[in-house]
């Protein structure tokens, strides 16, 4: 009867381990699910891969091809990207700021970055916005870039943001993409 008693004991404790194992290994994978896909740009760069990668991932560089954004602000004095890496946009205009956040990097491949506050309120209504920048080696001198944005929609004012915002987000990344395409380029001519 002990040994009942003990195995039932032993086998309650395994139960509650594993499903609290499991209840504890849930909650990564979730957080890594990617929302659902809204659009993709994309721009082909007249340079070789590790040059558009080496340009993309030094942060001082962003005021240089992003048409809104005047000034970044290096919140972890980090001027490089890295998973954790937090920066500030500071807009034109003078009133605006957005932070962005890299999670994910895969060298020469991706880089996957989230908004986690902005002064739009964007962040609030799209609390799962995401981009995932992607390099593609197309030759020994062109590089193909793509730019993806996925966000759930699931209340009535981000369905809203959405049927409002979602051409207007395209259209600026479209042309954030040709700006840093035109400084990518101009660097190799005079590099």
């Amino acid at each position: 009867m002990l040994q009942s008693a003990s195995s039932s004991l032993c086998l309650k404790s395994v139960l509650h381990v594993t499903i609290r194992c499991k209840l504890i290994g849930a909650a990564p994978v979730r957080r890594l699910m990617r929302p659902p896909f809204r659009s993709k740009q994309e721009v082909v760069i007249n340079a070789p891969l590790e040059a558009v990668w080496a340009f993309s991932m030094d942060l001082t560089k962003i005021p240089e091809f992003h048409p809104r954004v005047v000034k970044v602000d290096l919140l972890a004095r980090k001027s490089f990207r890295e998973p954790g890496v937090s920066y500030q946009c500071h807009l034109s205009g003078g009133k605006h700021t957005c932070i962005e956040k890299d999670i994910e990097i895969v060298p020469l491949e991706k880089i996957v970055t989230v908004l986690p506050q902005d002064t739009f309120g964007i962040s609030k209504i799209l609390s799962d916005y995401r981009v995932e920048t992607t390099f593609q080696k197309l030759a020994d001198s062109s590089t193909k870039v793509e730019i993806s944005h996925y966000y759930s929609t699931t209340t009535l004012k981000a369905k809203l943001l959405n049927l409002i915002a979602k051409g207007k987000i395209a259209r600026e990344t479209q042309v954030t993409l040709k700006a840093a395409k035109a400084a990518i380029e101009a660097a190799q001519h005079t590099g």
